[in-house]
């Protein structure tokens, strides 16, 4: 009967629907679900609006990766063309993603934005050497958007808002940005703004006011611990 009864549960959603009369299944993979705009998924090599790489070879996202699935080898700027605006640039960049977790820990790392997450997180790779990417693979185009290889299955929307530089956590210490979730401008090709919060012009007056609390805040509670060990 246990076997009879899992198959009970099996036919009953087949044919279940949802308040809005619409079924609850999803016909994956001729259609996708909406993803959430920071989802963590296939990584990209950012540009800036001039066209110069943002890498600049430092290696801290390969240093910061719990899976070590990132490989970097950074050389000096040709002296006649520079490849980034920085003394080093990312001569070789690999990503083996039979190892990546998409922890988003060397989005966070890197200083320069270099490189970032897309929605997309479906592979297909019919051999080991596909599932390492190149940086010739990873790098955006003249748009600004990701190269759309052929074992990766984009649809409408997925390669946008690369940028997405995660902020789950207070950054450089700066306690107004506890808990804020978001995104920064993306300085490449095809400029995109950031998301509310990343202080923006319509922000700059509100975090103005925030910070110079936060300071008197922190000048009292200083004085006072002064006036304690007196």
């Amino acid at each position: 009967m246990g076997v009879l009864d899992g198959f009970a549960v099996t036919f009953g959603k087949l044919f279940k629907r949802s308040a809005s009369g619409t079924t609850v299944t999803t016909n994956y993979p001729d259609e996708k679900r909406p993803k959430a705009l920071r989802l963590h998924g296939r990584h990209v090599l950012n540009k800036y609006e001039d066209g110069m790489e943002k890498c600049i070879g430092c290696e801290l996202c390969a240093g910061v990766c719990p899976a070590r699935c990132i490989y970097v080898r950074g050389a000096d700027n040709p002296v006649d063309e520079s490849v980034s605006p920085g003394e080093r640039y990312g001569y070789v960049y690999e990503i083996n993603y039979l190892r990546c977790i998409h922890c988003d820990l060397c989005v966070e790392a890197c200083p320069t934005e270099a490189i970032t997450e897309s929605k997309l997180f479906e592979f297909s790779f019919t051999n080991r050497a596909d599932a390492i990417y190149t940086k010739d693979e990873l790098l955006v185009d003249d748009d600004g958007r990701p190269r759309h290889l052929p074992w990766e299955d984009w649809r409408p929307g997925e390669d946008e808002n690369t940028s997405a530089w995660m902020r789950a956590t207070s950054p450089s210490g700066d306690v107004q940005h506890t808990g804020r979730v978001e995104w920064s401008a993306e300085l490449g090709y095809g400029v995109r703004t950031a998301e509310r919060g990343q202080r923006g012009e319509a922000d700059d007056a509100a975090f103005a006011a925030e910070q110079a609390a936060l300071a008197a805040a922190h000048a009292d509670h200083g004085h006072d611990e002064n006036d304690g060990h007196h």
